[in-house]
């Protein structure tokens, strides 16, 4: 894997329903011009922009997830689900995703021999921790880090604990 000069962003569930739909978060809000400024910079670098997008079906109450949050949210093809306006072009891949990591982002990114992943996006404490670990796992030789200021958990201090915990697993925290 190392040695391809392949560099992935990797932007999470930078989603309406996440900004200010059914789970409206201001600290997510805040990070979005940040992150819009990211995907600008790797673009004119030449690195590859992937997208996940958390994914739910009607059924969402009656999922592990739904039980322990019933707050129904991204499901697919509602408003709610889409990523917010002018961040992806039609030629980026999206990774839906019905769990907090996508087991098919981490497949491809193995798949195509990165040797360098950033995530950014939301929530820090929750899809992008689950996404560094599950990279972690599959691509060990590649540096995979999260920028900080482009992220957002549930609140500052679950922001803090959860890049903590990706830092005491050799994931590189940037800001």
């Amino acid at each position: 894997m190392s040695g391809s000069n392949h560099a992935i962003l990797v932007v999470v569930d930078m989603q309406k329903d996440f900004l200010d739909g059914a789970l409206e978060n201001p600290m997510a809000i805040a990070v979005l011009p940040r992150v819009r400024e990211r995907i600008r910079v790797a673009r004119e670098r030449g690195e590859e922009v992937v997208f996940t997008r958390d994914t739910h079906g009607a059924d969402y109450l009656s999922t592990q997830e739904g039980k322990r949050l019933p707050v129904p949210h991204c499901l697919a093809g509602s408003e709610g689900w889409q990523l917010a306006a002018g961040l992806a072009e039609p030629t980026d891949r999206i990774f839906d995703k019905p769990a907090f990591g996508s087991l098919e982002l981490a497949r491809y990114i193995f798949s195509v021999g990165a040797d360098a992943v950033e995530l950014i996006g939301v929530c820090t404490d929750i899809c992008v921790i689950s996404n560094a670990f599950l990279l972690k796992a599959f691509c060990p030789e590649a540096r995979i880090c999260v920028r900080a200021d482009c992220c957002a958990g549930i609140t500052s201090e679950r922001h803090a604990t959860a890049l903590e915990a990706m830092r005491a697993c050799q994931i590189d925290i940037v800001d």
